[in-house]
């Protein structure tokens, strides 16, 4: 028996195994949404998508956050037929018109009402302990921005003014718990939160509930919000996803979707700003936009109206250039290379150190 099947053999861990067999670091579930722009955002690919673990859009109020949080859910349900949402519900804000403008169907969902950070943790982890490897279950918690500690609700309940200094540990407490289960079942959570301005000559959004989330999460995105016009009026909005921290997409970047009022979330939207970056797009007249073949450098006879690029006919040559999605991962995608780039033996450094002595 060699040495590494002794030690595994001895080991009082049922998973323990060597590391090429672990079933632990096989290819991860990639879960596409039917955005592209998320996509990108989600693993820097547009073809990619949610991967388990702990995924947490945070940002002020009306910023599209739950409905980020449902499109992902959406598209997990639609990868496992037998699969089902957990929903645990602290404000009560998402109408179930909510669900059904994202197609998820309602005897899917299971919905559970919490009013403290106890209780998430409480349940979330029996929860959690009774899911097998190979269930299909997603998680979403809407959200944790108000959500108080038991501490802070009992004082209320006594008459006390005191501040509560506990509801940071407590979320501390609940990521540290179930950050394993969800790798190790592979099971995705997606958490909505809310962001603060930080004090100070240039203040910037900080994501709520203390360090907890930033140490135990694999991508936290901070929404922003710009007003899209017609005119004078009001027609939409333009939601900024800038990436916090991820695993897979490089930190800093900024994806985004448009969102219109009358027309809601297109499919392609965001794309056009990412193509024009790249250069697969140009503008060759005010309000006017062409494709280039990314391969050739052909640029295409047709001009489109802004709003003719929202279409499928627009899209499809643009996505289905390999160029562009190399572009787009080499854009945004986080490298994997070696850590080691320099090569060279340092042996012969040392023993002429040791020669000089």
């Amino acid at each position: 028996m060699s040495l590494i099947d002794k030690l595994k053999k001895n080991s009082t861990i049922k998973d323990t195994s060597v590391l090429t067999d672990s079933k632990f670091f096989t290819k991860k579930d990639m879960i596409s949404t039917s955005v592209p722009a998320i996509n990108i955002a989600l693993s820097g690919r547009l073809d990619g998508g949610l991967t388990p673990g702990l995924t947490m859009f945070a940002g002020p109020s009306k910023h599209f956050k739950t409905l980020f949080s449902l499109i992902c859910a959406k598209a997990y349900l639609d990868k496992y037929e037998d699969a089902v949402l957990m929903f645990y519900d602290s404000e009560f804000g998402t109408p179930q018109a909510y669900f059904t403008s994202v197609g998820i169907s309602m005897d899917r969902v299971l919905h559970t009402p919490i009013t403290d950070v106890e209780q998430l943790k409480f349940d979330c982890m029996q929860q959690l302990s009774n899911i097998e490897r190979g269930e299909h279950v997603i998680i979403v918690v809407d959200s944790i921005g108000n959500l108080a500690s038991k501490k802070e609700v009992e004082d209320a309940m006594d008459g006390k003014s005191v501040a509560d200094m506990t509801r940071a540990k407590q979320l501390k407490s609940l990521f540290r718990m179930i950050t394993p289960h969800l790798t190790m079942k592979d099971i995705p959570m997606v958490v909505v939160n809310h962001t603060y301005m930080e004090i100070g000559m240039f203040p910037k959004a900080v994501v709520g509930g203390g360090t907890g989330s930033y140490y135990s999460a694999d991508n936290i995105y901070i929404i922003g919000r710009q007003q899209e016009k017609t005119g004078t009026e009001l027609t939409g909005y333009n939601f900024i996803i800038n990436v916090e921290k991820s695993r897979h997409v490089r930190e800093k970047s900024k994806i985004p979707v448009e969102v219109l009022f009358n027309g809601g979330l297109s499919k392609w939207s965001g794309l056009l700003d990412i193509a024009i970056e790249s250069g697969h797009v140009i503008k060759p007249a005010q309000g006017w936009y062409s494709r280039v073949n990314g391969g050739t450098g052909e640029i295409e006879d047709k001009k489109w109206r802004v709003k003719d690029t929202d279409s499928k006919d627009f899209w499809m040559d643009v996505l289905t250039d390999r160029t562009f999605g190399d572009w787009v991962k080499n854009r945004y995608q986080v490298a994997h290379g070696s850590m080691m780039a320099q090569e060279d033996s340092v042996e012969g450094v040392y023993a002429a150190i040791e020669g000089d002595e």
